[in-house]
């Protein structure tokens, strides 16, 4: 099947059974670590793999949504291998991105955003008014705990919400289904990233690892509270190997702020720390690999862990609540706290809460985007979709969307705002010097959102 928006095969190569059909022109548009992954992993599974012959070939282009959490290229290095080539990966604004959509003619578009980015762009693309659009993909980097309404309704508009599981599915059709949208976007598939080989113990082997949150728990007394026990429990088992697996240095933003970096808490740690115990960094799935008991407040490591039937433990020390997100972990058999884990507890999961929640550890896993796979080809055969239509419009959400659209330069309508397109330079010593202009002003920005600006709100707290 010929890709809807190419017009690069002859007439011959179309005509031959023997050539290979034109591959498809696919963008992922991300704006932080996390979600990059979570995008570009989603379009490999979308055009690739699984149980599926017909899964059509693929050029994936990266596009970055420039903002207070765009990925560093150590992020993106520590994403590890994700099947899109460093050039083929640029970093864009949400006008510049329509602007791209526009000239280069994309089958498939998969917005690994937030909420409102996602809303801004079906905004925009509506208003591109395109003869061929591409089929525009959605979903979520992890375990949806919070802003479930908020972020779905904002998601509502894309030919396809993917859902991480059977669990989420229900859920997302239930809310659109209850305020009149349409549910039929709505695709049960499982978090793109899951994978690795099983838990196997090695002889001599202990390694217990802490999975960090930016933002999970918020305050310093609850972060200094978690880092205390993770320390202390490496104290009192002098030969087990004792990680905190962060995920970004100090400087650097996620997709949630973090404006106390554990890095910095444990420099302040009475004591000093244990030699049993390290912080590091860099793939979770390579972190599993030596991974014998994953702790965690709610972090979608969680779920990697369980996937790969790792002893995973959920924490309950600071209550079992909503804002934590360890809610999300009721009825799976994981909660427990420090003192458990500390006089030797391995929390056992539910088998039948693993399986609603699309963590697949019974070999399952190979078939879950079989179903995305075949409503994207779908899709993609139709002569002509129709334009997005988002359930937020001027008429339904007038105190709300325009503020939204606003945020990405874009008219209550969806076109820029005036302004917001940036003009064409024409010769190559300007266009070096516009850049590197605007290079310089990047740099500033993200000096300024995630250096000066939490350095600021801290002291306003004094």
């Amino acid at each position: 099947m010929p890709p809807r928006n190419s017009n690069s095969a002859s007439p011959a190569e179309l005509e031959s059974t023997d050539a290979p059909p034109p591959a498809l022109r696919v963008a992922v548009l991300a704006d932080s670590d996390t979600r990059w992954k979570w995008g570009a992993l989603t379009a490999r599974r979308l055009t690739s793999g699984g149980t599926r012959a017909d899964a059509p070939r693929a050029e994936i282009s990266g596009l970055l949504l420039r903002g207070r959490a765009t990925p560093t290229p150590r992020q993106l290095a520590e994403v590890g291998d994700v099947g899109i080539a460093a050039d083929r990966v640029r970093e864009v604004t949400a006008v510049e991105f329509l602007h791209t959509v526009r000239d280069e003619g994309y089958d498939l578009v998969v917005l690994a955003l937030v909420g409102g980015a996602v809303q801004a762009m079906l905004h925009g693309l509506a208003a591109l008014r395109l003869p061929a659009r591409p089929v525009v993909v959605t979903g979520y980097v992890g375990v949806v705990y919070e802003k479930l309404a908020d972020g779905l309704l904002l998601r509502h508009g894309a030919d396809v919400v993917l859902a991480n599981s059977r669990h989420d599915a229900e859920r997302f059709r239930a809310v659109y289904e209850g305020v009149g949208a349409d549910a039929s976007a709505v695709t049960e598939a499982a978090l793109p990233f899951l994978g690795g080989d099983p838990h196997r113990p090695e002889q001599g082997r202990d390694t217990v690892v802490f999975a960090a949150q930016p933002s999970v728990p918020a305050s310093r007394a609850d972060r200094t509270y978690l880092l205390r026990r993770l320390v202390e429990h490496a104290r009192l088992h002098p030969k087990r190997e004792v990680l905190l697996k962060l995920r970004s240095k100090p400087g650097e933003h996620t997709t949630h702020i973090e404006e106390l970096p554990y890095q910095r808490l444990a420099e302040r740690l009475p004591g000093g720390l244990p030699p049993n115990f390290r912080l590091v960094y860099g793939h979770m799935g390579e972190v599993l690999d030596r991974t014998d008991l994953l702790v965690t407040v709610s972090s979608t490591a969680a779920l990697e862990s369980l996937h790969r039937r790792i002893p995973t433990a959920v924490l309950t020390d600071l209550g079992v609540r909503e804002t934590l997100g360890n809610h999300h972990f009721i009825g799976s058999g994981l909660l427990t706290s420090w003192d458990h884990l500390d006089g030797g507890a391995h929390p056992r999961p539910d088998e039948r809460w693993l399986a609603g929640q699309g963590v697949a550890a019974d070999g399952g896993y190979d078939t879950a985007y079989d179903s995305a796979r075949a409503r994207v080809t779908a899709l993609l055969a139709a002569d002509r979709l129709p334009g997005p239509a988002p359930y937020y419009t001027p008429a339904t959400a007038p105190g709300y969307l325009p503020a939204i659209l606003a945020r990405h330069h874009l008219a209550p309508d969806g076109h820029p705002l005036p302004g917001a397109a940036a003009t064409a330079e024409t010769g190559r010593v300007r266009g070096a010097v516009r850049e590197a202009v605007r290079d310089a002003a990047r740099g500033a920005y993200r000096h300024g959102v995630q250096r000066v600006a939490p350095v600021i709100r801290r002291m306003g707290e004094l």
